[in-house]
């Protein structure tokens, strides 16, 4: 939610109700669409028809439109606006992680969330460039917006495991969570205790580690979140969200 002056607060009777590992997702999507769209209707040049995925002078040049249809699920108009957008928020062509960090900052200057901002760039950033362009940017919008059940799953899972071995420990999925509550701070009511994000870890992390192992699979971590009400709840939120 955001206040009057921009600022994004939290309900945490609401939060904490949600699935915190789908939750992540939806501020990644939310805040990032507004961010990059945002200005793009503000800036009357941007209201050009022309195929500005053909003309752009930026350091690094995207794909065709053709191309970039093929390989997301979105259509040239939705591209077009998707772009005009990215490329009024990064001339060059490129976000580097401190850029992105500091598209987080401003929605949360209540808090940090330069860690949780960290988690979601590598998440991103498929190729380990240490930079995201345009192709990046589109092809994870894709998948949260358009993709189907698993896919959404899938990404969420990378994004919890953190050093990329194929199984989530319990303190990969407690650094994710603490960083969410660090980027909430003062903007959650009421306020948090500080040991919240160690009781939603052990919630969630007893009921994905079905084996008792002490590591969650894809295929536990799946399951665990295809039998929760509140997580399929939440990854429909912005299924129908249209960009125009």
């Amino acid at each position: 939610m955001k206040d009057g002056t921009g600022i994004v607060t939290m309900d945490f009777n609401f939060f904490k109700t949600e699935a915190l590992l789908v939750t992540g997702l939806g501020i990644l999507v939310g805040l990032f669409i507004y961010k990059a769209v945002r200005r793009c209707f503000r800036n009357p040049e941007s209201e050009s028809t022309e195929d500005d995925l053909e003309l752009s002078p930026m350091c690094h040049r995207p794909e065709g439109l053709e191309i970039l249809q093929e390989q997301t699920k979105f259509n040239r108009k939705e591209l077009q606006i998707l772009y005009r957008g990215f490329k009024n928020e990064c001339p060059t062509g490129l976000v580097d992680e401190e850029m992105f960090k500091q598209i987080y900052a401003q929605f949360f200057p209540q808090g940090d969330a330069s860690t949780y901002a960290h988690y979601l760039f590598n998440a991103f950033d498929k190729d380990h460039s240490g930079s995201l362009n345009f192709e990046d940017f589109v092809t994870g919008l894709s998948i949260l917006l358009r993709g189907t059940l698993n896919d959404k799953l899938n990404w969420a899972f990378n994004l919890y495991d953190i050093n990329k071995d194929g199984y989530i420990t319990k303190e990969e999925m407690n650094d994710i969570i603490k960083s969410i509550y660090d980027m909430m701070g003062r903007g959650t009511y009421p306020t948090v205790p500080m040991s919240a994000p160690e009781e939603h870890v052990d919630k969630f992390f007893q009921k994905m580690d079905q084996n008792k192992d002490g590591v969650v699979s894809i295929e536990e971590f799946m399951q665990a979140c295809k039998n929760d009400e509140n997580i399929m709840r939440s990854m429909a939120v912005f299924q129908n969200l249209q960009i125009s």
